[in-house]
């Protein structure tokens, strides 16, 4: 009888102490089984683990004189994937070129555009400028035309009138003069609906003449 007892009181015992049932164990079973229905984090998803590469960058070129074009930086940067649009020039308030905006869809494109500048010869000089530079600059993407040399008493009907038979926006009409040497300069800026027109319009009046004075035009890029 003694003998049965103490048995019983074995057998409660072990299962009272049993790991199963022992709180610290049964907290650790229950955070793996928590954690292994979790997914490990990928290191793409997280913003803050993102490779640099991913994201524009956006350049200043200068060195590239006054007659560049955009065609002509696409060819110099070969294999950067820039396009046009890809490609702003900044003038200053007399609209001469200080240089060309560059927006690289990678920071991969933008390093090899620099060390293709160094392979050319340091033709141009390429350097790191912010987004809000080149939102802030103009794009004229060939549509707009400078006029130089307008007559001083030259009206805007007069200005139209030497227009005449081009495709152009007189509302956005622009008049203003410049300094120049000896005497300033009267200039206008014409937009045109389309890059066709406005080369059409300074193959057909370029030199031609406003009052007696001889016009030139320059196409903003």
């Amino acid at each position: 009888m003694a003998a049965s007892k103490l048995f019983f009181l074995k057998s409660a015992l072990r299962s009272r102490i049993s790991p199963q049932n022992h709180p610290l164990i049964r907290m650790v079973q229950l955070r793996r089984l928590s954690t292994e229905g979790e997914k490990p984090q990928d290191a793409s998803e997280d913003p803050f683990l993102r490779s640099s590469e991913e994201g524009l960058v956006f350049g200043k070129l200068t060195g590239t004189g006054r007659n560049a074009l955009k065609t002509d930086v696409i060819h110099f940067f070969e294999g950067c994937n820039l396009s046009t649009t890809d490609i702003k020039v900044e003038y200053n308030k007399a609209y001469n070129p200080l240089g060309m905006l560059l927006q690289f869809s990678s920071r991969s494109s933008f390093d090899m555009a620099v060390r293709q500048t160094v392979r050319k010869g340091r033709l141009y000089k390429l350097e790191k400028v912010d987004r809000s530079h080149w939102d802030f600059t103009t794009s004229y993407d060939g549509k707009a035309v400078l006029l130089q040399g307008i007559p001083r008493n030259a009206l805007q009907e007069d200005i139209e009138r030497f227009l005449n038979g081009c495709n152009f926006d007189p509302s956005r009409f622009q008049t203003f003069v410049r300094q120049g040497f000896p005497d300033p300069i009267r200039v206008s800026l014409v937009h045109f609906p389309t890059r066709i027109d406005a080369m059409n319009a300074i193959c057909w009046k370029n030199r031609s003449f406003c009052l007696n004075n001889p016009i030139t035009m320059r196409v903003l890029q």
